[in-house]
């Protein structure tokens, strides 16, 4: 009678490194393996516990803030609690992937400071004009208000995966030769909120207000169509003849 023995992996992984090639309960990982796991495995499951653990911790400092500035304001909350996710996710999660882990505390820390600085961020663009006028700010709007990755509806763990797939949207135009103007006007228009006008200020965009609308425009399109396109098909494989 042969013995049941447990399949061994031929070389030693770490905790860590384990939970970034085989599934785990998320609910069972410390704070470090969980922001690890949730960056490389890009499982719902991940994100959710992320936002059980953690939105507590974000929603509580901006509502803070709000409170500090105009009173109660639940709505208000809500969307800056989503824009801080916005933050988080930007650039393939580069906010997450870029800090040192140290300790639990410090990485809380890190989201205080992040919620905090998207509060300030609202408000210092609130100050500014509204979006500008005419046809062409018309159709900035009606791109805007339909484009997937802005509905409040989507919660906070799906926002996160979409962000990558945001990027991966945008990557495809990384050999133009403005990507990285035209890329950057794209998160300072849909993730700090600035308007066209105020981008177009900027001294490293150069560009008219019309210009910026336009990169706004093509770009938002091209995202909506990227993120709605149906997968290819399967390559058939090519037996030898």
């Amino acid at each position: 009678m042969q013995s049941d023995r447990k399949k061994v992996l031929p070389f030693k992984l770490s905790r860590l490194e384990f939970t970034r090639h085989f599934p785990m309960d998320p609910r069972k990982l410390s704070t470090q393996e969980l922001v690890s796991y949730c960056l490389d495995s890009q499982d719902e499951a991940g994100w959710t516990e992320f936002v059980r653990r953690f939105q507590p911790l974000i929603a509580g400092v901006i509502n803070r803030c709000v409170c500090r500035r105009v009173g109660p304001s639940p709505a208000l909350v809500d969307d800056l609690v989503q824009d801080t996710y916005l933050k988080l996710c930007a650039n393939n999660y580069k906010p997450l992937r870029d800090f040192n882990f140290k300790d639990d505390h410090g990485f809380f820390g890190f989201l205080k400071v992040v919620a905090s600085r998207v509060v300030e961020d609202h408000f210092r663009g609130s100050h500014s004009q509204k979006r500008g006028s005419g046809r062409e700010q018309e159709d900035i709007e009606e791109v805007r208000t339909a484009a997937p990755f802005r509905s409040s509806a989507r919660q906070p763990a799906e926002l996160a995966i979409l962000m990558g797939q945001i990027e991966r949207c945008l990557a495809k135009l990384v050999s133009e030769p403005n990507f990285a103007r035209d890329h950057a006007i794209f998160w300072l228009y849909y993730r700090q909120g600035l308007t066209a006008k105020a981008i177009a200020q900027l001294p490293a965009i150069q560009l008219s207000v019309k210009g910026v609308e336009s990169t706004l425009l093509r770009l938002t399109r091209f995202v909506k169509a990227c993120l709605t396109a149906p997968p290819p098909p399967p390559r058939k494989k090519v037996s030898g003849g």
